[in-house]
């Protein structure tokens, strides 16, 4: 979450955060700033009692060592008057907090000041681009129709399995897709320098707030039924949208060493999203499903290294799709345009060329101390520094089902098959994709 000491000292900045980013928190913040001095005041109220408690308590045992009975029963009675008047306002204050936290929680982050301010994605900065190709000389299939026709892409057999936007890849193209995956994690483990884990797909409630993800997202998760009362599986669990929820949680309620910073973290796993905003987009092939897989790139650092930080982890991101040789652009989001957590983003779009248009393939965001904030993730300086709320950083590095429809698209050539990027050719063992060979497997 925001800083609250920022609602406090500096009122003006949070409302125009709030205005940067389209007005759309800007009640719930106003609401924030009011109930904070309802709050500072009532804070005060409980306080002044419990010190006028504490007071009193010590001078009855003064009283009662002096023998002035009379002074002590004085000092009794006060001290029960400002008993009876405590649990009344503790129990005002201890609503005044919840209901403070949840506004807070629901805030998004106010943008960095370097972020363009714009009022929709109309308003993205394009730092720099590729050339669009020229058209090949012969019509192009997007990557659905292409994957139908080579037998090995099967839309139809992951309805029955799971329903509208899940899907099954056959054969060579499953092998392609694996293969892509891990190309991703080679070269970010191997060139890159980060650390590779496994990690959980199903997490806690409150692992989802430390990033963002609850409240406000609730509806696009997909969450468990609970198991026996009494037990630990009682609790509710929810599939992860992202590994970047466990990554980042791995330092949630810890104190970090300095000499720990950066941490550089990446997982592939399966990502889950019920898309509940995105009802008739995109329903069509790869691009909007609801499991999908991703490489994630996290990173932990000091608060003054984030922002450089933020310019490594895209250029890792970007230099996947280089390797590849597919045509990307890179956009800074404006602030009506950043997500929830984030203070400045850098989006990749590859170029789907039966489409004609670029698509999103990674979101690269500085969060700052937003997620630390909410997950009590801190470091030390020195044995005697004072804990410092870490910053946290996230991007997709990249997400494979995307860029794998990238590559069909761009690398079919006329006769239907896909040529496999060279990069890519010592994990799938061709250099060509062709039709399947055989349809006995159809109808699974």
């Amino acid at each position: 979450m925001n800083d609250p000491k920022i609602l406090r000292s500096d009122p003006a900045r949070a409302r125009k955060g709030a205005v940067d980013r389209g007005r759309r928190s800007l009640p719930a913040l106003e609401s924030a700033l009011a109930l904070g001095d309802r709050h500072r005041v009532l804070l005060q109220e409980v306080e002044t009692l419990r010190s006028k408690r504490n007071e009193a308590s010590k001078a009855i045992g003064a009283a009662k060592a002096a023998k002035d009975e009379a002074k002590a029963q004085a000092l009794m009675d006060e001290v029960a008057q400002v008993k009876a008047a405590m649990p009344e306002k503790e129990a005002e204050l201890a609503a005044l907090d919840k209901e403070l936290s949840d506004l807070l929680l629901g805030i998004p982050h106010f943008p960095h000041e370097s972020v363009p301010v714009g009022r929709s994605e109309a308003d993205n900065r394009l730092v720099r681009s590729d050339p669009e190709p020229t058209p090949p000389p012969f019509p192009l299939k997007d990557h659905a129709a292409l994957g139908e026709a080579l037998g090995l892409m099967d839309f139809g057999a992951g309805a029955k399995l799971g329903g509208s936007r899940f899907s099954v890849l056959k054969g060579d193209l499953a092998r392609l897709h694996r293969a892509l995956a891990q190309f991703m994690l080679d070269t970010h483990t191997g060139q890159n320098g980060y650390t590779e884990a496994w990690v959980p797909y199903l997490v806690r409630s409150e692992v989802l707030q430390g990033t963002g993800q609850l409240p406000k997202f609730e509806e696009d998760l997909y969450k468990t039924a609970t198991g026996p009362a009494g037990t630990e599986a009682a609790l509710p669990l929810y599939l992860i949208p992202t590994s970047e929820v466990p990554l980042t949680n791995l330092v949630r309620e810890t104190i970090l060493e300095e000499a720990a910073l950066p941490m550089k973290l990446t997982a592939l796993t399966p990502c889950f999203r019920q898309e509940a905003g995105s009802y008739g987009k995109d329903v069509k092939g790869l691009i909007r499903q609801h499991q999908f897989d991703k490489v994630e790139l996290v990173w932990i650092t000091k608060p003054e290294d984030s922002l450089s930080a933020l310019e490594q982890l895209t250029e890792h991101a970007a230099g996947i799709l280089r390797e590849l040789h597919l045509p990307y652009r890179m956009l800074e989001l404006c602030t009506a345009d950043l997500g929830f957590a984030s203070c400045k983003t850098y989006d990749l779009e590859v170029w789907f060329p039966a489409e004609r248009r670029w698509r999103e393939t990674s979101s690269c965001s500085n969060c700052g101390d937003f997620q630390a904030r909410r997950m009590n993730a801190r470091f030390r300086r020195g044995p005697k520094a004072a804990p410092e709320l870490v910053h946290t950083l996230n991007g997709s590095g990249l997400a494979v089902g995307r860029v794998f429809a990238a590559i069909l698209e761009n690398f079919q050539r006329a006769d239907g098959s896909v040529e496999v990027p060279s990069r890519l050719r010592k994990y799938v063992g061709k250099d060509v994709i062709g039709p399947a060979k055989t349809k006995a497997n159809e109808g699974y």
